[in-house]
């Protein structure tokens, strides 16, 4: 079977809480995962709410970069999805577990659109 993309959901649980809580270190850390596995940042969207959490998406021509946290609870819920078979999602994720610090990842693997491989003509 051949797949469209690949959709990581990161469970990021006993992340630093001041991390989660500073809007511009979310940004700079979704935008350091983009940019390191090669991804194309089309447009962002950052929100921080009161009295805390903060919501974020990259919208990259390769798909999406999304998170939103709790910082009362260390928690973070992140997706990652990539289109085509160049990119590597899980080194992106990998980059977001180590900058919030999390010491409790779970990451689900969703392989997006899976189409039977055609024979070329």
């Amino acid at each position: 079977m051949n797949v469209l993309g690949v959709h990581l959901l990161l469970e990021l649980k006993e992340c630093n809480p001041k991390l989660l809580d500073d809007l511009d270190y979310i940004r700079s850390a979704m935008l350091r995962a983009a940019h390191d596995v090669g991804v194309h940042v089309i447009g962002e969207s950052f929100h921080r709410f009161s009295p805390q959490g903060v919501t974020g998406i990259l919208s990259i021509a390769e798909s999406h970069i999304s998170i939103h946290t709790w910082p009362e609870y260390g928690y973070a819920a992140a997706d990652v999805f990539t289109c085509g078979s160049a990119l590597k999602p899980a080194k992106a994720a990998q980059i977001l577990i180590e900058l919030l610090e999390s010491k409790s990842p779970d990451i689900k693997e969703v392989r997006r659109g899976m189409l039977p491989l055609v024979a070329a003509r």
